[in-house]
């Protein structure tokens, strides 16, 4: 298989600009409609060589296998600016006739025990060769941008320590996770504020979107 590799790796990589493009578009139509957007940004990549064959190993699936037993050799990462986006992105990616969620794993709700928190879905997406379509696994995650920031350290670590943190670098990788929650948590707690400043800063000076104005001014009611 190993002389096959970039004919097997096509269909994942079109995978991966196909969905890039799709939902990239998606975030355009949001601010073309003047609503707020849900998707910061997107990344996309397809599982370089040497990944796949350790984790095959590692997993012990066969590479005649891989098309089944492995789905995040296409993946893509969408990045929110708040928690509630999270929610908003996967209720719209489950809605969508152009691919087919097959595994939701929640991992702000419930995150893992280092502090990890993402959003996973594995989907099947079918993309059209010149000898007929294919259904591809992806993987796609689905996070805040403090949790990003988290993961892409974590990911640093873990590289280095080959996943054996000394406890003070666990705690301390825990105690940081935490604080990008409670950073997420407390950016909640004024989105609307912040969503309005957004649409004033992006449309200039002027009156701020009518549905903000009157949740605010309900707001102050219910402070009162």
């Amino acid at each position: 298989m190993d002389k096959d590799w970039e004919l097997f790796l096509a269909p994942y990589q079109q995978t991966v600009n196909e969905l890039k493009v799709k939902l990239r578009g998606l975030r355009k139509q949001y601010r073309e409609t003047n609503q707020h957007v849900p998707i910061e940004f997107v990344t996309g990549r397809v599982k370089p060589i040497e990944s796949i064959v350790t984790k095959s190993k590692l997993r012990k699936i066969p590479l005649e296998r891989l098309e089944t037993e492995m789905s995040d050799i296409a993946g893509l990462r969408i990045m929110c600016q708040f928690v509630e986006d999270i929610y908003e992105v996967v209720a719209i990616l489950r809605n969508r006739k152009d691919m087919k969620v097959l595994i939701e794993r929640d991992y702000v709700t419930n995150n893992k025990i280092s502090g990890y928190r993402s959003y996973h879905l594995v989907i099947e997406y079918p993309v059209q060769l010149i000898d007929g379509e294919k259904k591809v696994l992806a993987e796609i995650q689905i996070r805040t941008l403090a949790m990003n920031f988290w993961a892409t350290i974590e990911h640093s670590l873990n590289y280095k320590y080959q996943g054996n943190f000394p406890d003070e670098i666990g705690d301390r990788l825990k105690r940081a996770a935490e604080a990008a929650y409670q950073l997420d948590e407390e950016m909640s707690s004024i989105r609307e504020e912040i969503q309005e400043a957004q649409h004033l800063f992006t449309h200039g000076k002027g009156s701020p979107k009518p549905e903000l104005t009157k949740r605010n001014e309900q707001g102050k009611g219910e402070d009162k």
